[in-house]
């Protein structure tokens, strides 16, 4: 890895040793296959894989009634602009549904799969409008090659660019975004939204599971959402609603997902690392009491990179005794807080368009 790529040291960063992982003698590299192996009878032995039934009851009951309540304020309100602020308390309801599709897809809630897609479908094509097959395979091969320049379409060029080869490929209206999107980030996740159903759609020519069923249950939503807006408001009140009801969702879920990978080191070919530190030294947690209810669980993004499966109270639980392994073993373990690690993410975005500038 280059030095650009892996920067290390800042006040945030609770390590060991902090040499490039690339520079590691044999002898350490040699070892490093049974480090994960280690910690993981760590984590079997406290009991922290173990499925949370009730818990997740419980939040699947609250979740699901504060986003059918939210539609019955909707209702109650009526065509009022009273109802911007109806749309911001469902675009929180909205995400919070995403959060439980998300646990259902790395079976977090149930072992079983086919309860799990059916809880995935349920609230992400029909819920939120996002189509779960598609999002299984991306998150898929998100977890399996993090920040990845070439295998994770997490960091695939799009609006935004994540390397200077990226950059650096960009002409036109992309080139004038890449300078300047270290200011146009924030304002670009207002259109997350749109960009997160319209990719759905796209995807199911290509969907081999379910594939019918997800068109159905997507076109449900569709259907029942624009209904229910335009029937209760006014053609203007209705535009208005649609936009900051699916502007902030949008802004929502990236500002949740963005604390996670963005600004950490980009690996590539000539990257090999072992999956302990692959998924580690790729990912950032965000520190802080309210960050577990506002994330819903993905501030704890090193232990869900390292453990997909726990149930998303455990991994408060597992966080110290991953983080002490990780120091104990000269592997870099960072946390920050949300402000910080937003900071993180607009210095790397600004790096990476500072050529084209």
């Amino acid at each position: 890895m280059t030095s650009t790529t892996l920067t290390r040291a800042n006040s945030e960063t609770v390590t060991g040793n902090r040499s490039d992982p690339a520079s590691r003698d044999s002898a350490s590299r040699d070892s490093a296959g049974s480090d994960f192996a280690a910690l993981s009878r760590r984590i079997v032995a406290a009991g922290l894989l173990k499925r949370r039934p009730r818990y997740y009851v419980m939040r699947f009951l609250l979740t699901d009634a504060a986003f059918a309540g939210g539609w019955a304020l909707f209702a109650w309100v009526g065509d009022s602009w009273a109802q911007l602020l109806v749309a911001a308390l469902l675009a929180v309801a909205f995400t919070q549904v995403a959060f439980l599709g998300h646990d259902a897809g790395h079976r977090q809630v149930s072992g079983s799969r086919r309860f799990s897609e059916v809880l995935g479908l349920l609230h992400g094509n029909l819920g939120v409008g996002l189509s779960y097959g598609w999002w299984m395979d991306k998150h898929t091969r998100h977890h399996a090659n993090p920040n990845h320049e070439e295998r994770d379409p997490d960091v695939g060029a799009g609006a935004i660019v994540w390397t200077g080869k990226q950059a650096r490929s960009r002409r036109g209206l992309g080139a004038f975004l890449a300078r300047r999107q270290a200011y146009l980030f924030f304002p670009l996740l207002l259109l997350e939204g749109l960009n997160l159903h319209v990719s759905s759609v796209r995807s199911l020519r290509g969907l081999g599971r379910h594939r019918r069923v997800e068109a159905v249950l997507l076109a449900a939503h569709l259907i029942g959402y624009t209904t229910a807006v335009l029937l209760v408001l006014s053609p203007l009140r209705a535009l208005a609603f649609i936009a900051v009801q699916q502007g902030l969702f949008g802004l929502y879920m990236g500002c949740a997902f963005a604390p996670n990978h963005k600004g950490m080191p980009v690996l590539t070919a000539a990257d090999r690392l072992d999956f302990l530190r692959r998924q580690v030294l790729t990912s950032r947690n965000v520190r802080g009491t309210a960050a577990d209810l506002l994330l819903g669980g993905l501030n704890y993004q090193i232990e869900h990179h390292l453990f997909p499966s726990m149930p998303r109270p455990n991994l408060r639980r597992a966080q110290p005794l991953v983080r002490d392994y990780c120091v104990q073993h000269g592997i870099e373990y960072r946390d920050a807080t949300l402000i910080q690690s937003y900071r993180q993410v607009l210095r790397h975005l600004d790096g990476v368009g500072a050529p084209m500038r």
